[in-house]
C-alpha cells in the first residue's frame, strides 16, 4: 500500500530516531513476555504442590515397634487421609543412595544409622496438614520434626508474589518510556515536516490524511519492536524448554505446546501496536494543531 511505503520511508529517513524506538519497545516485550513465561511457570509450579499435599514426621532414633505403630494409628484417625507411609531408616537410606547416584563419595558417608525414620502422609484437603503439624509437633518425645508442603507452599507464594511484583514495576517503566519515546520522535517528525504539513492542508488535505502517516509510524515502532522482542524471548524460551523441564520434573515450568507461544506472540504484537498508536495519537494531538 502507498500510505506504509510512504510511513517507511519517512521511518528510514531518520534511521538513528526509527532505531532507538524499535529498541526500546523491543527490550519493552521482552521483559513483558519473559514476565508472563517465568510468572506462568511459578504458577504451574505451585499448583503441583497445592494438588499434592503432603506432610513428612520425622520420627527420633530408638522407638519401639508399639510406639511407631501407635503414631500410624493415631495418623489414620484423622479425615481425609489419602495415604500414610512408613519410611524406615534403610527405606530412608534406599532412597538417599538412588538420589545421590551419581556421586558415590556422597553415598560412601551415609548409613542407614544417621537417616530418620519417618511418616509420609498425604491429604485430600491440605486443612488437615496443619492440624497434623500443629499435633504431632507436640509430641517431643517421639517426633524430632514436621515438614509439610504449606512451608514450600508459602516460599512459593512468596517468591511468586516478588516476581510479580517485581515485573509489574518493570513493565510499567519500561512502557512509559516506550510511549515517551516514541511521543517524542513522532513530535520531532512532525516538528520537522510542519511546511509539509501546512502545504498539504492548504491543497485541500484532510486532518485525518496528514495524520494517518503519523499514526501509522508509532503503530509500526509498535507492532515491529514489540514482534522483535517477544519471538526473542519465546525463541529463548523454546530453546532451553528441554532443560529446564528436565530441571523441574515432574513439573512442566514451560509450556510444550506451540499453540501457547503463538497466542502470547499474537496478543503482545497487538498490545505493541496499539501502544505505539496511543503513543503517536498523543504526539499528533500535541503538536498538530488546525
Amino acid at each position: 500500500m502507498p500510505i506504509i511505503k510512504s510511513t517507511w520511508h519517512h521511518i528510514r529517513r531518520s534511521p538513528f530516531q526509527s532505531l532507538i524506538a524499535f529498541l526500546v519497545v523491543s527490550l519493552t516485550f521482552f521483559v513483558i513476555s519473559s514476565f508472563i513465561i517465568v510468572s506462568q511457570g511459578l504458577q504451574n509450579v505451585l499448583n503441583y504442590f497445592e494438588t499434592k499435599p503432603e506432610i513428612t514426621i520425622f520420627l527420633k532414633d530408638g522407638l519401639d515397634l508399639n510406639t511407631v505403630e501407635s503414631l500410624n494409628q493415631q495418623l489414620s484417625q484423622y479425615p481425609n487421609i489419602r495415604e500414610i507411609k512408613f519410611i524406615s531408616k534403610e527405606k530412608a537410606l534406599s532412597i538417599y543412595q538412588e538420589q545421590n547416584k551419581d556421586n558415590p563419595l556422597l553415598t560412601e558417608m551415609v548409613t542407614a544409622s544417621i537417616l530418620p525414620a519417618s511418616f509420609e502422609v498425604s491429604v485430600s484437603d491440605p486443612a488437615v496438614l496443619e492440624q497434623i503439624s500443629i499435633d504431632f509437633s507436640k509430641k517431643t518425645n517421639e517426633v524430632d520434626e514436621t515438614i509439610y508442603q504449606k512451608d514450600i507452599i508459602d516460599s512459593l507464594l512468596s517468591w511468586t508474589n516478588l516476581v510479580r511484583r517485581s515485573g509489574i514495576v518493570a513493565i510499567s517503566v519500561f512502557t512509559s518510556i516506550s510511549i515517551l519515546i516514541i511521543f517524542v520522535i513522532v513530535g520531532m517528525k512532525i516538528t520537522n515536516r510542519k511546511e509539509e504539513i501546512r502545504i498539504s492542508r492548504l491543497l485541500g488535505a484532510s486532518k485525518f490524511y496528514v495524520k494517518r502517516p503519523f499514526l501509522l509510524e508509532g503503530v509500526l515502532y509498535g507492532a515491529i519492536g514489540g514482534f522483535i522482542g517477544s519471538i526473542s524471548c519465546l525463541s529463548l524460551a523454546l530453546y532451553f524448554q528441554s532443560p529446564i523441564n528436565q530441571f523441574f520434573q515432574p513439573i512442566s515450568f514451560l509450556s510444550t505446546s506451540p499453540l501457547y507461544y503463538l497466542l502470547i506472540l499474537v496478543s503482545l504484537i497487538f498490545t505493541s501496536a496499539l501502544i505505539g498508536f496511543i503513543s503517536s495519537w498523543i504526539g499528533v494531538k500535541r503538536y498538530i494543531k488546525f
